[in-house]
């Protein structure tokens, strides 16, 4: 609310404003993804041991549906405590990946700053800034700040709004309709079209060949494990990739 009335009074230049409009253009689309996972997100908290209050406040502390889903079969089981938190740790370890990626751009901000951009920090937003910004060799930029607002700001508004949505009105959804599948096929819509590079190309075969093979390891470490291969699969790709055209 805050920013949103800088933007109405003036008080944000004209090229933070443009900056901050290309990050929101460019998430415009991953947005509809993001509406359908949190909805899902939602019914499944619903669902859950949890109750309707506590599946709220759960969605905004933890914002992270992956992390929120592994939870929910330990909550029900009734699981330690810290049994819950290390597997949501495991299944969120990419963030640390994602932090050391982006801390150039963003050290120069103040520790609380940095620490609400770690907050609201998604996948789709990462992979966007990066896309965009990754080969930048000036750092540290108001442009960067703005256009990474624009993509994760919008992203935390619709992830909540849908989460709500699913956790008070999901139960008048038929369990006939399948809609977590749903879910699944709108990550794909966004998904895809960002193959567009070799690197990208062998970041999702090796992640996804690691999930196969680890499903059924314990606490999801299967996924946690899919995300660290990706990764290393794709800059070992791109570092290939570049010597072979250098």
């Amino acid at each position: 609310m805050f920013l949103f009335n800088k933007f109405r009074s003036g008080a944000i230049s004209d090229r933070k404003r443009y900056y901050f409009s290309l990050g929101l253009k460019d998430t415009a689309a991953p947005l509809i993804a993001t509406g359908i996972w949190g909805f899902v997100t939602g019914i499944a908290m619903m669902k859950s041991a949890l109750g309707e209050s506590f599946s709220a406040l759960m969605t905004l502390m933890v914002y992270a549906g992956s992390a929120q889903l592994t939870s929910l079969p330990l909550i029900n089981s009734n699981s330690p405590i810290w049994l819950i938190f290390v597997a949501g740790m495991i299944v969120n370890i990419r963030f640390i990946i994602f932090s050391a990626a982006l801390q150039p751009f963003f050290r120069h901000l103040a520790w609380y700053k940095r620490l609400l951009l770690g907050y609201i920090t998604t996948d789709m937003g990462f992979v966007l800034f990066m896309s965009r910004f990754g080969h930048d060799s000036t750092r540290e930029r108001m442009r960067h700040v703005w256009y990474f607002l624009g993509l994760v700001i919008p992203n935390w508004l619709v992830w909540q709004t849908t989460s709500f949505m699913g956790i008070y009105a999901g139960r008048l959804v038929p369990e006939s309709w399948g809609i977590e599948y749903a879910a699944v096929l709108a990550l794909l819509a966004v998904v895809v079209p960002l193959l567009k590079t070799r690197p990208f190309v062998m970041c999702l075969v090796v992640a996804g060949l690691v999930a196969w093979a680890g499903q059924l390891l314990p606490l999801r470490m299967g996924l946690g494990a899919a995300v660290i291969a990706g990764v290393i699969a794709g800059v070992v790709t791109e570092q290939l990739q570049s010597k072979r055209e250098a």
